[in-house]
C-alpha cells in the first residue's frame, strides 16, 4: 500500500506598505516554519498587488499580512478585492498588528479570516492557519 506525502502547507507572509517594523513578521515566518509550514517572506514595502501576486506563483494556501501602520482598512479590501479578481476564493487571507477590535469584525465580514493582536502565541495561528486549510482547500 503506498502513502500520498501530502506537502506541507505554503503561507506568505507579508508587510504591505511603508510599515518598516517587520520583527513581527519575521517571528510569525519562523514560528510557522517550525511548525512544518512552508514560509514565503516577501520582505517590506510590498503592494497589495505584489503580495497577490507572489501568492499565486507560489501557488500559496494561506497569506498573512502583518501590518502596525494603522493602514488596514486600506491594504486588507484591496487585497480581497485582488484575490476574488483572480479566483483565490480557496486561499485563506489572515494577519495581525494593531487592529481595532471594530475594524476586525469589519474586515471579516469583508471575507478577511481571523486576526491576530500582538502577543498572540504563534501555536494559535499555525492551528488556526492548518484547520482552516483543512476545512476549505482540497489538495
Amino acid at each position: 500500500m503506498m502513502f500520498e506525502k501530502k506537502r506541507p502547507l505554503r503561507v506568505l507572509i507579508a508587510k504591505v506598505g511603508l510599515d518598516g517594523h517587520d520583527r513581527g513578521a519575521k517571528v510569525i515566518a519562523t514560528a510557522l516554519r517550525d511548525a512544518g509550514m512552508e514560509v514565503i517572506y516577501t520582505g517590506l514595502r510590498q503592494t497589495p498587488d505584489m503580495v497577490v501576486n507572489a501568492a499565486l506563483q507560489e501557488d500559496v494556501d494561506a497569506i498573512g499580512i502583518s501590518i502596525l501602520s494603522g493602514a488596514h482598512m486600506t491594504v486588507f479590501p484591496k487585497v480581497v478585492q485582488l484575490m476574488k479578481a483572480k479566483q483565490m476564493d480557496d486561499v485563506l487571507l489572515t494577519g495581525g498588528g494593531i487592529i481595532p477590535d471594530d475594524d476586525m469584525q469589519t474586515l471579516n465580514e469583508m471575507g478577511v479570516g481571523k486576526l491576530f493582536p500582538p502577543g498572540t502565541l504563534t501555536s494559535e495561528i499555525a492551528q488556526y492557519i492548518r484547520e482552516w486549510v483543512k476545512e476549505n482547500r482540497s489538495f
